[in-house]
């Protein structure tokens, strides 16, 4: 397991599914081309750029240096790091189709190569046990979600976070995973159940 400080930024769920047992951060997804529309995933992105920086890897193929080019463009210098994967000729299991330009994506790599994708970013890493994240269930106990008051008290919760208030309760969990680990989570409900 490789630890990172920095959220990692990928295109689809299914780059983040293959890259999950991989790492201890942070995943976001764009959606692909959806994030040039997604004002608040890229609040999010940058917030988290400011944080400890953030780390992007995309497929090597147009749209995934289209996409990465837009978030450099939108995160100040000095807090993105970029992690990048062969051009490797092939179809992913899943599709019945190669890509447009017929490369494997980065679902479609193994995680030895992805792992050293990661190492030459030039993000720092440690490796060990993954850390514990904060999870649906956590959300729901937490009254953020599920009950009568939910949307009040996560607007609350965004409100002290600094973070955009349409933000959905799936969105709001992958901010709180990349912003704060559990106890910290936990005393910040806590803080504001006091208030």
């Amino acid at each position: 397991m490789i630890h990172l400080r920095q959220a990692i930024v990928v295109e689809g769920k299914y780059d983040k599914i293959r890259l999950a047992p991989l790492v201890d951060a942070p995943i976001l997804v764009t959606g692909g081309f959806r994030i040039f529309k997604d004002r608040e995933k890229l609040a999010l992105l940058r917030r988290l750029a400011q944080q400890d920086g953030i780390l992007i890897l995309t497929d090597s193929d147009t749209a995934g240096f289209r996409i990465r080019g837009y978030i450099k463009s939108a995160i100040p210098k000095g807090k993105i790091y970029h992690a990048y994967i062969p051009e490797i000729l092939g179809k992913e299991p899943r599709k019945d189709h190669p890509s447009k330009e017929g490369t494997l994506g980065v679902e479609g790599m193994s995680r030895e190569i992805l792992a050293a994708a990661l190492k030459k970013s030039g993000v720092l890493f440690a490796e060990g046990p993954k850390k514990d994240p904060i999870t649906r269930v956590d959300l729901y106990e937490a009254g953020l979600s599920g009950g009568p008051d939910s949307s009040k008290k996560r607007l609350a919760l965004l409100r002290e976070l600094n973070l955009p208030r349409y933000l959905s309760a799936s969105a709001l969990l992958e901010a709180v995973n990349a912003l704060m680990d559990r106890d910290v989570f936990f005393q910040t409900i806590e803080q504001l159940d006091s208030e």
